[in-house]
């Protein structure tokens, strides 16, 4: 008996004409009807792979990863730089859901940058801010504030260790003042130095140091007061 092979099914003209116009694979620049340009790979008709954007609003440039039409991956983000020709980065790390995520670096002016971890476009985690000022803060963030344990280093040397809430000095923390040789410790409320102890703190090194070195405190139980003053400005923290 003759072997008779089933009929091909064919397909609906349309279905192979919607085949071949979808983007897919690698593409020469593709320009929207807005001025926006793309360079690079696709899948189903969405940048997906590695591709450079070229937004014609603001003629920033994004290089680098891409999945189902958004930012993923590891990618740097460009504008251009003044006088034009040449352009600066404004961010270079990873994306997720075409937001700032994971590990970076964001550079908000020639002087004044951030390094380290994001979440959904905000600074959360560990990270170092340096400040144009010269200041260096390194530390937790949380919602794109200082938030947790934090040291900031100013210009100066003088440094504070401690508790940060809300982008401010908040809780129990160290204020190093190297240049005239003491410290504070003690309970801090908006970046105001609440209650707490100065001790001398290397002075005989000191650039600047005191007239006069701090008496000794007098009192019969002078932690047991400090601690129960502090304990009314924490109480009121929580």
């Amino acid at each position: 008996m003759p072997h008779v092979k089933p009929a091909k099914k064919v397909q609906p003209l349309w279905k192979e004409w919607d085949y071949k116009a979808q983007k897919k694979g690698i593409h020469h620049t593709v320009y929207d009807v807005n001025g926006n340009e793309y360079t690079g790979e696709w899948l189903d008709n969405k940048k997906h792979g590695k591709g450079t954007q070229k937004w014609k609003k603001n003629n920033s440039l994004y290089d680098g990863d891409w999945k189902f039409g958004q930012r993923n991956g590891f990618g740097t983000l460009s504008s251009p730089a003044e006088g034009g020709g040449t352009y600066k980065r404004i961010y270079s790390g990873g994306w997720k859901n075409d937001k700032r995520h994971g590990y970076g670096t964001n550079f908000y002016t020639a002087e004044e940058y951030y390094e380290g971890e994001w979440y959904c476009n905000k600074r959360s985690g560990w990270g170092r801010m340096y400040y144009a000022d010269g200041s260096i803060y390194e530390g937790e963030w949380y919602d794109d504030k200082r938030s947790g344990q934090g040291m900031l280093r100013l210009a100066t040397e003088n440094r504070y260790e401690g508790s940060w809430k809300f982008g401010k000095k908040n809780g129990p923390g160290k204020f190093f003042y190297l240049d005239k040789g003491q410290m504070y410790e003690g309970v801090w409320v908006d970046d105001i130095p609440k209650c707490g102890e100065v001790t001398d703190f290397g002075r005989e090194g000191a650039p600047d140091p005191t007239i006069y070195p701090i008496p000794e405190i007098k009192l019969m139980d002078a932690k047991a007061v400090l601690g129960e003053a502090e304990q009314i400005f924490l109480n009121d923290q929580e």
